[in-house]
């Protein structure tokens, strides 16, 4: 019983990550906006930038995902 109740909480602890995940995507974006706000000519320069911060940021929501789902169903 308490083993099981150590797995849950173990695993809502992981997922706090996807918080932050969520967080850093939204700045990620409203900076995009802004800088294409303030200088449109330079869309081309910032776009593969901006995909590249996008994928490092989700990424580390997936791995958040991934401890979660091991410390709830392997451990």
């Amino acid at each position: 019983m308490e083993v099981e109740a150590a797995k849950v909480i173990g695993a809502g602890l992981a997922a706090i990550g996807m918080i932050g995940a969520g967080i850093g995507v939204g700045n990620v974006w409203a900076s995009y906006m802004q800088a294409i706000a303030r200088n449109p000519a330079s869309k081309e320069e910032i776009g593969a930038n901006i995909w590249i911060g996008f994928a490092v940021t989700e990424a580390i929501a997936l791995f958040a995902l991934i401890v979660a789902l091991i410390a709830l169903f392997v451990v």
